[in-house]
């Protein structure tokens, strides 16, 4: 599975942008997540969803801020970015799971259950 993250840049406080995390491969991935780090910081969960978009789960950080969804048709997962604040710069890194189905929220908040990462886009929130 390789996994390609687009969409990062640089914006202000209170902007919008939408993450995009394009998988190949022919491997099935159960769940799909989004994870951020800071300088300094240790990798942080931000949300994930399962392979039928039937479980999703947030950060308490970013909830009701970000929106990830599913694409399967295009093997694409997005994150939707809304009222972006300064503390929300990082790089943000897409991850998928393929051994298990049916994980619960505890597991998908964890970056050990992934199997593959992308490598990461910067988004710079000014203040």
């Amino acid at each position: 599975v390789q996994l390609q993250a687009s969409g990062g840049g640089l914006v202000q406080a209170g902007d919008s942008l939408r993450l995009s995390c394009a998988a190949s491969g022919r491997t099935f991935r159960y769940a799909m997540g989004w994870f951020r780090q800071a300088p300094g910081k240790e990798r942080e969960f931000i949300a994930a969803i399962t392979y039928d978009g039937a479980t999703t789960n947030y950060a308490a950080s970013v909830k009701d801020r970000f929106t990830i969804s599913g694409d399967n048709a295009r093997s694409t997962v997005h994150l939707q970015m809304n009222s972006l604040r300064p503390e929300d710069t990082a790089v943000y890194y897409c991850a998928a799971h393929v051994r298990i189905a049916n994980l619960d929220v505890t597991a998908m908040s964890s970056a050990e259950t992934y199997d593959f990462w992308g490598q990461g886009t910067q988004v710079t929130v000014s203040s």
